[in-house]
């Protein structure tokens, strides 16, 4: 699937992962391939990109959304430092 996290000043990360691990407003939640459509808050917290099965990169985030469609994450957070 494809992920690119945004903020309002750059891009972050954009690429091809196997999943992303996102921590919502009720709890973490995982995304994977082929996950179905899905609109979510985001509160501060960790972010995990999941590279491939054994590969992962953390970004610390500030709160914003996640849109899942066609395939594609689109992360839109206040602001994101790599961990």
């Amino acid at each position: 699937m494809t992920l690119e996290i945004l903020t309002p000043e750059r891009k972050i990360f954009s690429g091809e992962v196997y999943g992303v691990q996102l921590p919502g407003i009720s709890g973490l939640f995982e995304v994977l391939d082929k996950h179905a459509p899905l609109v979510s808050a985001l509160k501060d917290g960790k972010l995990k990109i999941l590279k491939d099965k054994s590969n992962t990169v953390s970004y610390t985030i500030q709160s914003g959304f996640v849109e899942v469609l066609n395939n594609k994450a689109t992360v839109l957070v206040e602001g994101a430092v790599e961990n």
